[in-house]
């Protein structure tokens, strides 16, 4: 999937799991998620943020404190999930390789 694919995406995933009011295409790349200046997403849409993304794209988010960093725009969240992707497709390299 190329970036701009996983950036749709996301978008699609914020509007449609979060009832937004708004399109996936009125959401900038780098528009504030949470926030008066922004989307103005609040702690409950966090919530459901973190639900969607496990269920979505198969990545957690493990504390607020992450969610903090991984959480800001569409692409702090795009950059989180290849991060984790990696990381996990790292570890199954790993334990697939013969020793």
């Amino acid at each position: 999937m190329s970036d701009a694919d996983l950036r749709a995406r996301i978008k699609e995933m914020l509007v449609k799991n979060l009832m937004l009011q708004t399109t996936p295409d009125q959401i900038g790349d780098d528009l504030p998620l949470f926030g008066p200046n922004g989307l103005g997403l609040d702690s409950i849409d966090a919530l459901e943020l973190v639900v969607s993304m496990e269920k979505t794209f198969g990545v957690g988010v493990p504390n607020s404190e992450v969610a903090g960093q991984a959480l800001k725009t569409v692409n702090t969240i795009h950059n989180y999930i290849l991060e984790k992707r990696g990381e996990t497709d790292h570890t199954a390299q790993k334990v697939n390789k013969p020793a």
